[in-house]
């Protein structure tokens, strides 16, 4: 028995319907730490850290901490987690991915599907669960009857898992932000779908409760189709339309890793900034002062660099220590543990600067080459359930059954290579493998290069009536030698 039913079955001895069900999913699905860990995810990629929030506080009257406006509040932001995410989908999902199958005819349509538009969608989706730990891409017709996907926000997609592996769905909300005009008012207002394997309810959110949706269409099925006749009929997946892209099996964000050192590296180097400019106000020390109270003694120094004493009065100023060493030693240990936890390649590291070799930029890039052999694991498996309402459709259509087709994907890494150590490689290859391994591995080749050295060497090549062969005065050319 589904997960659904038996939440239905149990919410009718309460005497709930499945409207009053979705409202609490939605409930308990807003005061979340994983919704709440997609927004800080997006907020961080975005540059919109926490010390953007920060207030410089000092011990105020009675005790109690205050604001302070008159010293430096510097807000250092420094986009660890961009830089990261965008490294692991740069080095995963930059280049095409390719398609295996034996069957050609089924090769073509699925390179037709995964083209260059949805290597972008993908990219996207990518970017998405590294930042919010898990991603969603919708199926569905446009407006020609053509097969689509859509990417849609991870914080609005509430699933409903049938089992606690979080492997298969057995429905899901959407709940999302519409802009509407009341009279001449602009107005949010949230709209809900409900989608299972049968059918898609949508309502509208009206004073705490959910009605439905006057504009959604009537029909309540996954898609609809127009036959020869005008006649329109609705149609389900039999599986809901959606499917997932995870980051990792537990569907944890980057930021959950990372978050606590990013901010005290932001911390640090604020404070660091806000030290370097107090700096040249440093502690005074007056002695028979001329004058009311400090705030008049601060204007005059910052105005006129000059100040009135009486007898034997003057000035004195004790400077702000910083412990360089110190301050230098914690934050280059931010730095390595933002990377360390993050799984990422240090560009700035002290490894890059003396050429290394093929085997030490291996090590270099085992982090982000085991992150993204989990991140790829998962795009495994989601590819193949996406493969399934690829598949339906080509039946529905009349395309044919490719069911039972083999089909593998291959993600093409873009990996950082010593171009040295591979040509040398190459060459001793020569005479072991075949010409047509060695020049794959080559990094200069490109995709047709056994064609260019056919060519070339066709080219190149002298030919001679069938028995002739050259003299050696021909090869030398006409030489002079009196």
């Amino acid at each position: 028995m589904f997960l659904i039913d038996k939440i239905l079955r149990n919410g009718a001895n309460s005497v709930m319907s499945l409207e009053e069900i979705i409202q609490e999913e939605i409930k308990e699905w807003n005061s979340s730490q994983a919704r709440q860990l997609m927004l800080d995810g997006q907020r961080y990629y975005k540059g919109d850290a926490d010390i953007l929030k920060r207030k410089r506080m000092a011990i105020g009257e009675g005790g109690e901490f205050e604001e302070v406006k008159n010293l430096a509040n510097n807000k250092l932001i420094h986009n660890f987690v961009r830089k990261l995410a965008d490294q692991k989908v740069g080095y995963l999902l930059s280049k095409p991915l390719a398609i295996q199958t034996e069957n050609e005819t089924y090769k073509k349509i699925l390179d037709d599907v995964f083209n260059k538009s949805f290597m972008k969608l993908l990219k996207n989706l990518g970017k998405d669960c590294i930042n919010k730990g898990i991603a969603w891409a919708q199926v569905y017709y446009n407006s020609d009857g053509e097969l689509r996907f859509k990417r849609l926000p991870s914080e609005e997609i509430i699933p409903l898992w049938e089992d606690r592996d979080h492997t298969k769905l057995n429905a899901l909300i959407r709940v999302y932000e519409v802009l509407t005009y009341e009279g001449k008012e602009k107005k949010m207002i949230n709209k809900v779908e409900y989608w299972d394997t049968e059918k898609v309810l949508r309502y509208v959110e009206y004073e705490g409760n959910l009605i439905p949706d006057v504009e959604a269409p009537e029909d309540t099925g996954h898609f609809s189709m127009v036959d020869d006749k005008g006649k329109k009929q609705s149609f389900t997946w039999s599986k809901v339309p959606f499917v997932y892209f995870k980051y990792n099996d537990e569907e944890q964000p980057l930021i959950k890793f990372i978050k606590s050192l990013v901010d005290d590296y932001d911390r640090n180097k604020s404070d660091n900034s806000n030290n370097l400019e107090d700096l040249p106000n440093s502690i005074y020390v007056l002695k028979d002062y001329d004058g009311t109270d400090l705030g008049e003694f601060r204007r005059n120094m910052g105005l006129y660099r000059a100040v009135k004493v009486t007898g034997d009065g003057g000035v004195e100023t004790r400077n702000l220590e910083i412990n360089v060493e110190a301050y230098k030693t914690h934050i280059d240990q931010d730095r390595k543990d933002i990377y360390e936890f993050g799984r990422g390649v240090d560009t700035q590291s002290d490894k890059f600067g003396n050429s290394p070799s093929g085997i030490a930029l291996k090590f270099l890039y085992n982090d982000l080459d085991l992150d993204c052999n989990i991140i790829e694991t998962e795009f495994q498996a989601s590819l193949e359930y996406l493969l399934w309402f690829i598949n339906q459709h080509l039946i529905n259509t009349g395309q044919g059954d490719y069911t039972g087709e083999n089909i593998e994907f291959i993600f093409n890494r873009d990996t950082l290579i010593n171009e040295t150590d591979s040509i040398d490689n190459c060459q001793n290859s020569v005479g072991i493998i075949s010409d047509e391994t060695i020049v794959s591995n080559h990094p200069w080749s490109t995709k047709d290069e056994l064609d260019k050295i056919k060519k070339q060497k066709e080219e190149n090549e002298i030919t001679y009536p069938p028995g002739t062969f050259p003299l050696e005065d021909d090869l030398k050319g006409d030489v002079n030698e009196e």
